[in-house]
């Protein structure tokens, strides 16, 4: 059965390209993952506050060699598009930002994020959020992108705010975390949103 309207995004809108690097104007550099980053994320993944507010562990470098294979491959695949977060001049890595669960022809994807203890505090996750969302919406064409987070973690929330994702509701019990059930905080910003 045809679809009464175009797809906003085709097959290719992504794989067609290789991944770019993207800055954020003030010292950050989104770029490709690398091989040589797995020990910085089995890193990241042992603080305590991964654990509280993300779904999953990460058991060894081994392991974070595995996730680091999966995000390149979902680039030529088109389901998601992960980018390491790092300082532009050191390329020490300060966290992780992406889009998940893309659907070109919606035009839509989810936003995650996350960054590492000794980064938090200085506005690095909203900063890579809002470039994130400036080439996805300008440079690709993507008409919807959301983000959630716990609604307990105010920190994330904040994040959200400041990059320009404004709340749209709140989903009663819809991620299991390993202390139960979590209400998430729905957020999301369109094409065109100031």
């Amino acid at each position: 059965m045809p679809f009464l309207s175009e797809p906003v995004l085709f097959p290719g809108a992504l794989a067609r390209i290789p991944q770019p690097a993207l800055t954020t104007g003030d010292g950050l550099v989104l770029r490709p993952w690398r091989d040589e980053d797995a020990p910085a994320v089995h890193e990241a993944f042992q603080d305590p506050a991964m654990h509280q507010w993300h779904i999953r562990s990460c058991a060894s470098v081994e392991e974070a060699a595995d996730w680091i294979t999966r995000w390149r491959k979902g680039w030529e695949a088109e389901r998601d598009a992960q980018w390491a977060v790092a300082d532009g001049t050191t390329d020490e890595l300060l966290g992780r930002v992406g889009l998940r669960q893309i659907l070109l022809g919606d035009g839509a994807a989810e936003v995650a994020y996350w960054t590492v203890a000794r980064a938090r505090g200085r506005g690095i996750a909203a900063r890579a959020t809002s470039a994130l969302a400036h080439w996805a919406f300008e440079e690709i064409g993507f008409h919807r992108l959301e983000l959630t987070h716990a609604l307990a973690n105010e920190a994330s929330c904040r994040v959200a705010v400041k990059a320009g994702f404004a709340p749209e509701g709140v989903k009663r019990s819809a991620l299991l975390h390993p202390d139960g059930w979590h209400d998430m905080h729905l957020h999301a910003r369109v094409r065109g949103d100031g």
